[in-house]
């Protein structure tokens, strides 16, 4: 990754502006999925496409990733990653992922990890959930213009605030 900025959560370096995927185009969560996977692609941490996407899939059937807030966490485990891979999405408009909340969701956080590690992926879920369940962080994202614009809201990290 070259970014010249990337965000540290959960003691990772994980989320540069070539792991944020504005103006996410799909209608379906299937969709939302694809995408949020063809940018985890970029990492080249990523050994078997299919596998990778059956694990989120399989994951997402047994319950809905979608939280509240417009914000849903598709993730998976698999052994088809070796180390954490993580993608945030913003979509302009509303998709039904099944949320807690009844809402529609805007606000996608795809996480892949290796099935032998716990740790680093529930540590990244809990901070990128804080940030987002932030009202102000929300509303400032799906203002940005660039994925640097996005990288600032996350660097700022105000306290949690529905």
């Amino acid at each position: 990754m070259n970014d010249s900025k990337v965000i540290e959560i959960g003691a990772r370096n994980l989320l540069g502006k070539d792991f944020i995927a504005l103006h996410l185009q799909g209608r379906t969560k299937e969709e939302i999925i694809d995408e949020l996977l063809a940018v985890a692609r970029r990492s080249g941490k990523i050994r078997n496409l299919a596998s990778v996407r059956k694990a989120v899939l399989e994951r997402e059937a047994r319950m809905s990733t979608g939280m509240h807030s417009g914000v849903a966490i598709p993730h998976g485990k698999t052994d088809a990653v070796k180390d954490l891979v993580a993608v945030l999405g913003v979509s302009d408009h509303g998709v039904d992922f099944g949320a807690l909340d009844g809402e529609e969701c805007r606000f996608f956080v795809l996480t892949l990890s290796p099935a032998s590690k716990t740790g680093p992926h529930l540590r990244f879920l809990a901070e990128a959930s804080l940030l987002l369940e932030n009202a102000k962080n929300r509303s400032a994202i799906l203002a940005a213009k660039t994925e640097e614009d996005v990288l600032e809201v996350f660097s700022a990290r105000p306290a949690s605030s529905r």
